[in-house]
Order: structure tokens, then sequence, then C-alpha cells
């Protein structure tokens, strides 16, 4: 096993203190942390996915069309909105009887963070590697 700390403790103040001054405080630390759980639950993930492919197309989704695109019931879809919406990842709006979902800027920031990096989905139909033929 791998000790991760130094043997000799020797700081560099100036740079260490530079950048410990532009670092995070405290309160805007959680409140980041808290945005960036928002996208740990996998429906979640799918949903601002979904979100993220109707704003390339210049659109918002309703929480029908969100439901239908993750594959899941509309009520769940709705109560993981609900968490969205509350830190700040989506935006909604009322129009008639349906409510539309967007990205909002720091959403669209966080997903990119997140999924940028992941491989992008395959088209149907794609094996799957170490998949049994």
């Amino acid at each position: 096993m791998t000790n991760d700390r130094c043997d000799l403790i020797c700081i560099d103040a100036p740079r260490a203190e530079a950048i410990r001054g532009r670092l995070l405080d405290g309160e805007t630390a959680y409140g980041a942390a808290e945005r960036a759980k928002a996208l740990s639950d996998p429906t979640r993930l799918t949903l601002a996915a979904a979100l993220r492919e109707a704003d390339a197309e210049g659109g918002e989704l309703c929480v029908c069309d969100l439901a239908w695109i993750a594959g899941r019931a509309q009520n769940l879809v709705s109560h993981h909105m609900r968490t969205l919406r509350s830190l700040g990842v989506v935006r909604s709006r009322r129009s008639g009887k349906m409510v539309m979902y967007s990205l909002t800027g720091e959403g669209l920031s966080l997903l990119g963070a997140v999924l940028d990096e992941a491989p992008r989905a395959k088209p149907a139909g794609t094996p799957v590697r170490g998949a049994m033929a």
C-alpha cells in the first residue's frame, strides 16, 4: 500500500496562500456541490441530457416528452424536475396546461462538465463490448 503523505513538511507559503485566496468560500462550495449532486442520479442525468439535446434544437421539453424519452413514469419525472429546478439546473415555464423545461446556463455548464468526457451513446443495434452474441 502506498502512503499518500509527504515525508517532509515544507510549504511553499506564498504560492499556497495565493491559491488558497482564490478558492471558493464555504457557502459557494456548498452550493456548487449541491448542484453537482443534482446530476448524480442516473434519471436526472438522463433528463438533463435530453434537455441539452432539445436546447441544441432551440427548444424546450414538457414533462410528458421527458417521461417518454427517459422511459420513466411522468410523476417520477416531475419529482426529478422539481429537484433540478430547486437546485438551479433547469428552469420551467407554464404554457397553458403544460410545464415546459429547459436547462439554465449553469445547468448546461454543469452537464457539459459531467458528460463531455463520457462516451457518447451508441447508435441502436451497435454491439455492446463484452456482450454475448
